[in-house]
């Protein structure tokens, strides 16, 4: 399977800068998807998240950028939209075709060079980067300056990065999910309970330290909100709006799943839903499907992950 774009209609592309460590990745559906977004962290940078209200009265969006560099990476938001105008992707108005991209960032400003961040050019060509190809995974695109496991702070953290998978559903249903991983929390392994990636004891050290403890002990302060796990899940079952939003809820849970802790003040945490196709589908069965596919996701974010401005990775 290939991931986000076993959808029949959805492009991926990314695009990294290693010297700088950001980068950006580019969800499209040119021909329009249905939309919804659950943002459960207290910490959110996003950008045109009420057109996915189901009172909203836009019915489809074109695509969803997410990318590093906390709310400076926005900005290359619109190089996608210039990408997509070009292609004749949007909706109709007197004036030409208005493409609906929807955004949400990380905090990377700790890796790297935090003065260099995605811009317009950026955008425009991760854009043009999309592909049907198999989501590319680990340190790439959004996920080039993502870090997890901050409990005891950078110097104890891990490396992180883009991880998808698809579940496949009875009929021909599939649902599959994109996810970066830039958490506050540890991940674990839900078939396990056993800590994959988080944060370590010592920096020269591999044994975990177990951020839930941690944070019982003594919580982070209050201004440490340099993280967030962005996600988006997409389903070739039709849906409407509110549907669309409570796929993705369910796909909240199992974010919850897998992080520890999570959706936390610190956070950004932030799950969207696309529905491109015309299978039919309870959703119900479907946000099972979603739940599943996010932690499988979330295991390749950090499994995949290799090393990368001095901190370890495990890929």
């Amino acid at each position: 399977m290939k991931g986000l774009t076993d959808i029949p209609g959805i492009r991926v592309g990314h695009i990294s800068d290693y010297q700088a460590i950001t980068g950006c990745t580019a969800i499209l559906c040119e021909a329009g998807a249905v939309g919804g977004v659950d943002i459960r962290g207290a910490a959110s940078g996003t950008q045109e998240t009420p057109t996915l209200d189901p009172l909203h009265v836009d019915p489809t969006l074109h695509g969803i950028l997410l990318t590093g560099r906390s709310v400076f990476g926005l900005e290359a938001a619109s190089g996608v939209r210039r990408y997509l105008e070009n292609r004749g992707a949007g909706v109709s108005t007197p004036a030409g075709k208005v493409p609906i991209v929807p955004a949400a960032v990380i905090f990377d400003l700790g890796m790297g060079n935090p003065k260099i961040r995605p811009t317009v050019a950026m955008g425009e060509a991760a854009g043009a980067a999309a592909t049907t190809d198999a989501v590319a995974e680990g340190c790439v695109g959004v996920g080039t300056g993502a870090t997890v496991g901050k409990a005891l702070g950078m110097k104890n953290a891990m490396k992180s990065g883009v991880g998808s998978f698809t579940v496949i559903m009875p009929g021909g249903v599939l649902v599959a999910a994109l996810v970066v991983v830039n958490a506050f929390g540890d991940v674990r392994d839900p078939s396990t309970g056993k800590i994959v990636a988080g944060a370590r004891k010592a920096p020269d050290s591999r044994e975990f330290a177990d951020g839930n403890e941690v944070v019982k002990q003594a919580p982070p302060p209050p201004l440490v909100r340099a993280n967030t796990t962005l996600a988006v899940v997409a389903t070739n079952a039709r849906l409407g709006k509110v549907e669309a939003t409570k796929l993705a809820q369910f796909a909240s849970l199992g974010m919850a799943r897998a992080i520890y802790p999570v959706n936390t003040t610190n956070d950004g945490d932030t799950v969207f839903a696309l529905s491109h196709g015309d299978r039919r589908a309870d959703i119900n069965s479907l946000g099972v499907g979603a739940a599943e596919a996010m932690v499988q996701a979330i295991l390749r974010a950090v499994r995949l992950a290799k090393s990368l401005g001095g901190v370890p990775g495990l890929g």
